[in-house]
């Protein structure tokens, strides 16, 4: 009702500014809603002097609404003078908005060039209503070797990609031969005989740098490169736009004597640039929580001490990076190759957690001494994958990766290394209650006999 009245009666705004109540104007400007032709626009223009960045923002976005070409030198002006960029973008993009190719071309263009990437990527959202114009085409496609590289994507979308937004009947299917598998070997070798596009889902932790018995690399390099080479292969057989979740935390070397330091090294740090570089698209940061009586407790000494420089906290988290393979496609694209039953059954029910802080406790295992609480796993796959795919750990450890998968109506393809977690494994996996299918049953196999089934 306030809107409508503001409306009849623009006169209300001049009172407001003479107020001086920003937050009012604010509010009354941010719900202003469709504004008609006829419209009085003095008190916006009014407003485009105010020296709140929000409100000058907001009554550009107002005026954007009435579409009318005399304006085009008014927002032409603000692009030019105004110090905010978030109200030179509203200008850039009011002048979008009016469509006029012959006038809005030409000036659209300017910006192509201009120092704030914001501003490029708004003239270019502007110019690509005139797509087919070859002159919007050559000056479009100049940009693919822009320094940023949101702009780089768009333009390779926009111009270089030769792909179809339809139905994919592969993107749900994965090889028969790899459902519910667990093959014992270097996961490198094993990863050799996987086709290209097999898998829905990856969720792992890779093993400690040096810190645990089952982990032993001459550097820290040739740690960083054995796991570069193993996400290279994760990378080739994740299906399009899915994704890959790394579970990791610095570790801690203890000191050699007391004379020496201990050795943290920021592992998730330091592959994040490596998967980047690899094609996978950084998605969101999870951090896990654990209590903290069950973390190493590193603060003993400081707390009997109290002095400055020797504090350190006690690990009480680890990070858990969602990356997703790169593509042009949206989310949606992927959840609609699914027939509708399946997404209805893989719906998330009842609560979930809303943040990215996880409050899990960790699980204790007899044979391994870092396992994956089932918890953890249960809500990796509920979140990342549909009933049926076929998700993968390439280092499984005891298994609860596979017994989740099992749970939770899913495909797995596990490898270990370690003869001794394979034997846990087979522990862990019950048998029993997966699918009622005995065409995949777990099955446990060596390289070689893995490659047999390939045949």
């Amino acid at each position: 009702m306030e809107n409508n009245i503001v409306k009849k009666s623009p006169e209300s705004i001049y009172e407001l500014i003479q107020k001086n109540n920003y937050g009012a104007l604010i509010k009354l400007l941010d719900r202003l809603g469709k504004l008609s032709a006829d419209f009085d626009n003095k008190p916006l223009l009014k407003l485009l002097e105010h020296d709140n960045e929000k409100i000058r923002g907001l009554a550009v976005k107002n005026l954007a609404k009435l579409v009318d070409n005399s304006l085009v030198n008014v927002f032409v002006k603000i692009v030019e003078k105004d110090d905010s960029s978030s109200v030179r973008r509203e200008a850039i993009s009011a002048i979008g908005r009016l469509r006029n190719s012959v006038v809005n071309k030409q000036i659209l263009f300017k910006y192509l060039s201009d120092s704030d990437p914001e501003i490029v990527l708004q003239a270019m959202r502007g110019l690509l209503v005139f797509k087919k114009n070859k002159d919007v085409q050559d000056r479009l496609k100049k940009l693919g070797n822009h320094p940023n590289e949101i702009i780089q994507d768009i333009i390779k979308k926009e111009f270089h990609n030769n792909f179809s937004n339809g139905f994919d009947p592969t993107h749900i299917l994965s090889p028969d031969f790899m459902k519910n598998i667990v093959v014992h070997g270097d996961v490198r070798k094993v990863l050799k005989s996987v086709p290209n596009e097999s898998i829905h889902l990856t969720f792992t932790s890779p093993p400690y740098y040096n810190a645990k018995d089952y982990s032993i690399y001459l550097s820290y390099k040739e740690y960083l490169d054995f796991l570069e080479e193993v996400f290279k292969e994760v990378y080739r057989i994740t299906k399009e736009g899915r994704f890959f979740i790394l579970n990791s935390s610095p570790i801690i070397i203890p000191r050699v004597g007391r004379q020496y330091s201990s050795k943290r090294y920021p592992i998730p740090y330091d592959i994040h640039p490596l998967l980047i570089k690899m094609g996978w698209e950084f998605i969101d940061d999870i951090v896990w929580e654990k209590p903290e009586a069950s973390a190493k407790n590193r603060n003993a000494g400081f707390l009997q001490h109290r002095k400055p420089l020797g504090y350190k906290p006690n690990p009480c988290t680890e990070c858990v990076m969602v990356y997703r393979k790169k593509t042009d496609k949206l989310i949606d694209w992927n959840i609609k190759q699914y027939p509708k039953e399946i997404i209805e059954e893989s719906k998330i029910n009842g609560d979930f957690v809303s943040s990215n802080v996880w409050k899990i406790d960790p699980t204790f295992d007899k044979i391994h001494s870092a396992v994956f609480p089932l918890e953890l796993c249960n809500r990796i796959i509920k979140f990342y994958s549909f009933k049926g795919d076929l998700v993968f750990d390439p280092f499984a450890g005891s298994g609860t990766f596979g017994k989740s998968a099992m749970d939770l109506n899913r495909f797995f393809f596990l490898t270990e290394k370690g003869g001794k977690y394979v034997d846990r494994i087979k522990e862990n996996i019950s048998q029993n209650n997966l699918f009622h299918d005995n065409s995949f049953i777990p099955r446990f196999l060596n390289i070689e006999k893995f490659r047999e089934v390939l045949k």
